[in-house]
């Protein structure tokens, strides 16, 4: 209660009052002054990062890149441990080393912006942005990794020019075959788990080497000189250099060949980086200069002459010598042909020889074709000329080998050159013909390519009338296409003398087979269970076209050649170019095909050789320019030679002759080994061979002459019999 100024009591002066702080203005309450002090002091500090923090943020993102990419390997490496075997630990961790090194390239390109940003304090303090950009090209890396889990397993390579071609493709084929046969969604799942651990990361080591806010008074903090950040930047720059080159050496910097110290070719894959591997494959096949097409390193007449000096032999006479390199006229001797006047070639999809009864595999995956091995000519030193459906159609039907540069021809300018193949040659002589193939024929430009080449009548998936199974990516199974295939041949008797390919597809990834299968499964061989269940159906296949046509008044008359269209992978990978993807059965059915020639032949051989062995058993006169010869011609002593190169766009291939393979790449010194097909699937090493100097020239000489033929096209014959 207030006392009024008229009380008795005594007054005690005022009472006591809160002292508030001073305000310029003594209209505004004390009260109000205090609530804006508080508001002042609760405004942010603008981030302004030393140096030595933006440094720590950067090399702790780099660190988190690094394991990544190591989780990514050793994920590899689980994911493909059968191939393995009995690999000691310590090679296994010279490839993971080895891996280091070309992990740290891609650490070094992605950390570029965080580098550049060292000259500019603002830069230094887009965090946000670095961890935006970390984030996407981190998670872009790791996709790539995931993604080659079993891309390595299909193929035995990292990425590379492959991944292109597929993309090239139709579309709807390819996400079909991908959706079918792989685990997509759990490397999506994978991928997106991934993706936001590394953004927590990221954000977690920004929030780690942020400056305290009491370093200075008034929130700013002292920012280096600008001639300290750029002396920082200098030698930064350098270490950086110096870790994207991988090695100190002078000359170039560190290739894929530097991945290639062990001997084992899993674990020298294993030391690649998957991500500098598809870059390295983009610049080759998106460079205006066509960097992948084989240099020459020899005189061009030298290199022409050691050509013809190998391919022609004493039945060829050498014709158009000014323009063309190998055209001549080949006369076989009369007692070499056979009673024969048809020809019908079967592609096989992925019959590797590795897996093949008859050329020593145990496992019965090939009965039909083993049983077929013992009334025919086998030969067991075959070689595809590529790693794909693609190189195997050409080399086998159009006499050209593969080539760096041109692994996919058939889609090439260079494709729509006449070449001197089986078409070519055989409508030369008024022969028919027919292709008959289990998926669509636009895949890979067939029928624009072999239309080209001479051939007119085509029978794809869309031809096929309740078919008894479609898969819906690549088409028909293989008994339907055999089915379709013996139809047609035995219709087509008696009008003209004919030629047919016939080309099987069910054992492909997805290796979609009919349900009720007329094949037990194989089980107990791991990985390859489906692959392999998918080609004792086509082999099975093959028997039943083989028992249609032994009923049918053609088949006496006619020359079947059988071969795969390339190998595929096991659990073994055999020299640098993984001879397991190579080696595939060749074997000629014909009337009095054992009396003349035996049962079996050692001869090296390679599809470029077949269109010239069809003819030197047809018989008469045939002028061409195949880039093989006639198997069952060569000069007494005569090992055979073969030209190999796998897909995708590295400059590497190899020379087979006899029991021995040479092989070069422009990113590694040649290396010759040899070999052993069969169950004793293997190879070693050969040091300091005499020969080498002069095999090497002879695949040099060969890749140099055919390209040159090829871009200049004077690679074919106008018409196939001699003026």
């Amino acid at each position: 209660m207030l006392r009024s100024p008229n009380s008795h009591d005594q007054w005690q002066g005022p009472p006591a009052i809160v002292a508030f702080p001073q305000t310029r203005n003594p209209r505004i309450s004390p009260f109000m002054a205090n609530t804006d002090a508080l508001k002042q002091r609760a405004v942010p500090v603008p981030f302004a990062p030393t140096l030595k923090s933006h440094l720590a943020y950067t090399l702790l993102c780099g660190l988190v890149i690094m394991l990544m990419l190591s989780l990514v390997r050793l994920g590899l490496l689980v994911y493909n441990s059968d191939m393995i075997g009995d690999t000691p630990y310590s090679t296994v961790a010279e490839g993971f080393l080895n891996g280091l090194r070309f992990d740290l390239r891609v650490v070094v390109y992605l950390s570029i912006p965080l580098l550049l940003a060292i000259l500019s304090p603002a830069a230094m303090a887009a965090r946000g942005v670095f961890r935006v950009w970390l984030t996407i090209t981190a998670s872009i890396v790791m996709f790539l990794g995931l993604m080659e889990m079993d891309f390595y397993r299909e193929f035995h390579q990292r990425l590379n020019g492959l991944v292109f071609q597929y993309v090239k493709e139709d579309p709807k084929t390819v996400l079909s075959m991908l959706w079918y046969g792989f685990p997509v969604v759990r490397y999506l799942l994978a991928w997106l788990f991934g993706t936001w651990l590394l953004s927590l990361l990221f954000k977690g080591i920004d929030r780690l080497t942020r400056p305290g806010t009491s370093a200075s008074a008034h929130g700013t903090r002292p920012v280096a000189a600008w001639y300290n950040r750029l002396a920082v930047f200098m030698v930064i720059l350098l270490v950086a250099v110096v870790a994207a080159r991988g090695t100190l050496r002078q000359g170039p910097p560190m290739r894929w060949g530097d991945a290639f110290t062990t001997d084992s070719n899993f674990v020298n894959q294993l030391g690649l980086n998957g991500t500098l591997t598809l870059i390295d494959a983009a610049k080759s096949r998106f460079g205006e200069d066509r960097a992948n097409v084989w240099k020459s390193t020899l005189d061009p007449v030298v290199a022409q002459q050691s050509v013809r000096d190998l391919l022609l032999t004493p039945h060829d006479t050498l014709v158009d010598a000014d323009e063309a390199a190998v055209r001549r006229d080949f006369v076989p001797p009369a007692e070499r042909t056979l009673p024969v006047k048809n020809v019908v070639v079967i592609l096989m999809e992925s019959f590797a020889g590795h897996s093949v009864g008859a050329l020593g595999s145990p496992n019965n995956i090939t009965p039909y074709f083993d049983k077929l091995a013992k009334e025919g000519l086998l030969f067991d030193r075959f070689f595809s000329n590529g790693t794909h459906t693609h190189q195997g159609m050409f080399a086998t039907m159009a006499c050209f080998p593969n080539l760096p540069g041109f692994e996919y021809l058939m889609q090439t300018p260079e494709g729509g050159h006449k070449l001197s193949g089986l078409p070519a040659l055989l409508s030369a002589r008024d022969y028919d013909d027919v292709y008959v193939y289990n998926g669509d024929f636009a895949w890979d430009n067939q029928s624009g390519f072999f239309g080209n080449q001479g051939m007119t009548t085509f029978i794809g998936r869309n031809d096929f009338v309740n078919p008894i199974f479609s898969d819906p990516t690549w088409g028909v199974s293989d008994q339907d296409m055999f089915n379709r295939g013996a139809e047609e041949l035995a219709n087509n008797y008696g009008k003209k003398p004919f030629y047919a390919l016939l080309q099987t597809l069910s054992n492909h990834t997805p290796y979609a087979l009919p349900k009720d299968l007329p094949v037990e499964p194989v089980t107990g061989q791991g990985r390859l269970d489906e692959h392999l269940t998918a080609m004792r159906y086509s082999d099975w296949a093959l028997g039943q076209f083989f028992e249609k046509a032994r009923k049918e008044p053609y088949f006496k008359e006619t020359l079947f050649v059988i071969v795969g269209d390339h190998g595929f992978g096991n659990h073994q990978q055999v020299t640098e170019l993984d001879l397991g993807r190579f080696n595939v059965p060749l074997l000629l059915i014909a009337p009095g095909i054992q009396d003349k020639f035996g049962a079996v032949d050692h001869t090296v051989g390679t599809q470029v050789d077949i269109v010239p062995t069809i003819m030197g058993r047809l018989g008469g006169d045939t002028r061409h320019q195949c880039w093989g010869r006639d198997l069952l011609n060569l000069p007494q002593g005569d090992q055979g030679v073969g030209i190999i190169k796998p897909s995708g766009s590295e400059q590497i291939v190899g020379l087979v002759q006899g029991d021995r393979i040479l092989i070069e790449s422009k990113d590694m010194s040649p290396r010759l080994y040899r070999y052993q097909l069969g169950r004793e699937f293997k190879a070693e090493l050969i040091e300091g061979a005499e020969d080498q100097p002069a095999l090497l020239k002879n695949l040099e000489a060969y890749i140099q002459t055919a390209t040159k033929s090829l871009l200049d096209n004077t690679a074919g014959v106008v018409h196939g019999t001699p003026k």
